[in-house]
């Protein structure tokens, strides 16, 4: 499978079970009165809700004021996203490696997309596709280009932690932020939260090479996506989370792109400069490929002939040629005559 669709499959998979939780914990309470208390629900409900609740509350009787509860849900979230922080900038930095390795393989795999539409039987099809994973193998590229769910795995025990506090806690339910609920959905939040993540993947992509910003547009607009669903079926609560992790990851991918960026392209040019990128494709070679696979199909259709309609040929031939000798003979009999 394309390794494009299986991040896409990976993401879905990883929205469709939040929203799962989200939605059965929302259809478990009645206006933040009752808790699970049995089943899955229940057991996420003790050991994720009722720990977040505490911490918030804790944190906003530290905080106190009008919006102790909206700032205590703030805090916690930057202080979650500072701690994810250097794994993300790990992931970024992986994949960044991957993107300036892909630039110098992208003539080569030009190449072969090129071809693959030029081949048209499946043989030549698959002969060609197999020399796509021949060129990141030789060359030491990434299937996956260096990216990962890992991230955001760690996260989804923290949203659900906080919708859980929020969903079943009186105080922090009817607490407001800014004259924003925080037990409803908010669009303003939400809206406000997807702007920071799309931002940050306008930013991602200015430093893509322009082949490959076409295959990873899409890819940027599921987080933005994600963001303002989960955000709208969701609390303002959590939405503010996301807002939090907006703001942190917009700084991220600033460091990304002016430090950690620079470094990596750098460092890749002299090592391509010592061990330059190994040939596996080349133009002679596909159109071997093609020609091969060509001149079998052609002497496949001839040897592919059935019993009966070889009979039929060989008939046609035998009286093709009597015919030819018939003609002669008539001929040589009106020269005798002459």
């Amino acid at each position: 499978m394309n390794k494009k669709y299986v991040k896409y499959l990976s993401v879905l998979s990883l929205v469709l079970v939040l929203t799962l939780v989200l939605t059965g914990c929302a259809q478990g309470s009645s206006a933040n009165l009752h808790a699970p208390t049995s089943g899955p629900y229940g057991f996420i409900y003790k050991w994720l809700g009722i720990p977040f609740q505490n911490l918030i509350l804790k944190t906003a009787q530290t905080v106190g004021g009008k919006n102790a509860y909206a700032w205590g849900i703030v805090i916690i979230s930057f202080v979650v996203r500072l701690v994810l922080v250097p794994l993300s900038l790990n992931q970024q930095y992986k994949s960044t490696t991957q993107q300036e390795k892909m630039r110098a393989v992208q003539p080569q795999l030009k190449l072969i997309q090129e071809y693959q539409k030029k081949a048209k039987g499946p043989d030549a099809q698959q002969k060609i596709s197999g020399l796509m994973m021949d060129v990141y193998k030789k060359n030491n590229l990434s299937l996956t280009g260096g990216m990962g769910c890992l991230p955001l795995l760690l996260q989804m025990p923290i949203l659900i932690g906080i919708y859980q506090a929020v969903q079943y806690s009186k105080q922090i339910g009817s607490a407001t932020f800014l004259s924003i609920p925080l037990g409803k959905p908010s669009m303003l939040i939400a809206i406000i939260a997807t702007v920071f993540y799309l931002i940050q993947g306008w930013m991602s992509l200015q430093v893509v090479a322009p082949e490959q910003r076409k295959q990873m547009q899409t890819m940027i607009l599921m987080s933005p996506m994600m963001t303002f669903f989960i955000s709208l079926i969701s609390t303002a609560a959590l939405a503010l989370y996301f807002l939090v992790g907006g703001i942190v990851i917009l700084i991220q991918q600033f460091i990304t792109n002016y430090i950690i960026t620079p470094k990596i392209r750098k460092r890749t040019d002299e090592e391509l400069e010592k061990n330059p990128v190994k040939v596996v494709v080349t133009k002679e070679m596909l159109e071997g490929i093609l020609n091969s696979t060509g001149s079998a199909t052609a002497s496949a259709s001839t040897t592919n002939v059935t019993p009966e309609q070889r009979a039929a040929e060989e008939k046609d031939a035998k009286d093709f040629h009597k015919n030819i000798r018939e003609l002669n003979k008539g001929k040589q009999n009106r020269n005798n005559k002459k």
